[in-house]
């Protein structure tokens, strides 16, 4: 997935960070060809190659248009509403999927003649659900899977802890506690654990994951994620991160050589041991921004399981060639020939099963080593949780997350921190029942 995109299940835009694409965020143009059979809209270039294949296996052509995602909503709806210039197959992001799956754009794939019910089994659980609207169809499915882990160092790794073993290094990250007991190890050697304190906002669901809104429109914060606050914190106050922030130019240059950090005055040299990123974060930030230290990078788990992005695509409900449509769809999500293709050409984790099953055993990534990567994040995508993805949540992340950093800097203390955020959110959705705090 060629997107630096933002938002787990969820805490994204944290610390200020904006969605963004790596490689799919430059704004294409779509050809304005009439003698079209079919259009697709997209935020991302994602679909270029499984386009120019569709067309060469049905002898139709494809109108692609690529809408940058920061304005890719707001574009995107009004031809929607009106149907003029409407395409017949379009994408969604996570941040903005459960808005959009009960919107009723997308045909309901659950109905004939497409009863996409009964390939529920064929498709990892959490990807399939997270297409279906709030009355249980099917609206929009995925080819991907995007779980994360943390990718390490693996000579940092032998030097300080002794083995570079990706199940061993897991078993010392199983709690925040352990995450903290090495990053003190990484700290006497001269290392820092992490780029910056973001880091860890995938793990602040800990082993409760929770909606930020549930049934009843009430918001809380659960004391996992206040805890966050305390972590975050922690790893300010023990130097254990290089001062990074996500994305930012320090941020990129640490993953493949020492950078300088600046603390109290003082400017120190160090390298940077891990950073946490999802399945694509491989193949479009760390490949991309990496020379020197190929083949010593792993991939390993965290305190908990998570999930940071995704593409989802379907048929618009008013399309006059939904068979066509639905055709390119299943290419995408249900060919066999096509995914095996695609899986070994990108690296692409897929959610779909039946082609998971007969490759996931064969891949090995030299980039990381020689490790399976395939098999690890197949397993971690098993225990990710459907159901805390709300349509609240990007916005929320972005309070929560600048909540959190006041906390970090020192501007605001804990509960005046936590009393902001339930302000902000009260302000941007008063149908919420918000504690006063």
């Amino acid at each position: 997935m060629k997107k630096v995109i933002g938002l787990m299940m969820s805490l994204v835009l944290l610390f200020g960070v904006l969605a963004g694409c790596s490689n799919s965020e430059s704004s294409g143009e779509a050809k304005g060809d009439k003698d079209v059979d079919l259009k697709v809209w997209s935020f991302t270039d994602e679909l270029k190659k499984p386009i120019t294949k569709f067309e060469e296996k049905n002898g139709v052509k494809i109108e692609l248009t690529i809408v940058p995602i920061a304005d890719y909503p707001t574009k995107l709806k009004p031809v929607l509403e009106s149907g003029v210039g409407a395409p017949d197959v379009f994408t969604g992001e996570i941040a903005f999927l459960k808005q959009w799956v009960n919107a009723g754009y997308w045909e309901n794939l659950s109905e004939d003649p497409y009863n996409v019910n009964e390939l529920a089994d064929n498709y990892v659980p959490y990807v399939f659900d997270l297409g279906k609207d709030e009355n249980g169809d099917v609206r929009a499915l995925s080819w991907q899977t995007t779980p994360g882990g943390i990718y390490y160092k693996r000579s940092i790794a032998k030097e300080v802890l002794g083995t570079d073993d990706p199940d061993e290094i897991g078993e010392m990250l199983t709690s925040m506690d352990k995450v903290f007991e090495v990053s003190e190890k990484m700290k006497e050697k001269g290392y820092r654990m992490f780029p910056d304190e973001g880091s860890i906002r995938w793990f602040s669901q800990g082993d409760n994951p929770q909606a930020w809104v549930n049934e009843k429109d009430e918001l809380k914060l659960t004391d996992q994620k206040i805890e966050f606050l305390d972590y975050a914190k922690k790893l300010r106050e023990e130097s254990y991160t290089a001062l990074a922030p996500e994305w930012s130019p320090s941020w990129f240059e640490a993953m493949d050589k020492p950078i300088k950090v600046k603390e109290n005055g003082d400017e120190t040299e160090t390298e940077v041991f891990s950073y946490v990123l999802p399945t694509w974060g491989l193949h479009s930030v760390l490949k991309t921004n990496v020379e020197d230290s190929v083949g010593d990078w792993a991939v390993t788990s965290g305190p908990s399981p998570y999930f940071w992005g995704g593409t989802w695509l379907g048929v618009y409900n008013k399309s006059e060639n939904k068979e066509l449509a639905y055709d390119f769809v299943k290419m995408m999500t249900q060919d066999d020939e096509f995914l095996t293709d695609w899986a070994k050409e990108t690296g692409d984790v897929l959610s779909y099963l039946p082609v998971t099953n007969e490759i996931k055993d064969d891949f090995s990534d030299e980039f990381l080593g020689g490790q399976n990567n395939y098999q690890f994040f197949l397993e971690q995508a098993k225990s990710i949780e459907p159901g805390i993805v709300t349509k609240y949540d990007q916005q929320l992340d972005t309070f929560y997350g600048n909540a959190v950093q006041e906390y970090v800097d020192g501007k605001k203390s804990k509960d005046e921190a936590i009393a902001e955020f339930y302000k902000k959110a009260q302000n941007a959705y008063p149908e919420l029942k918000v504690p006063k705090k």
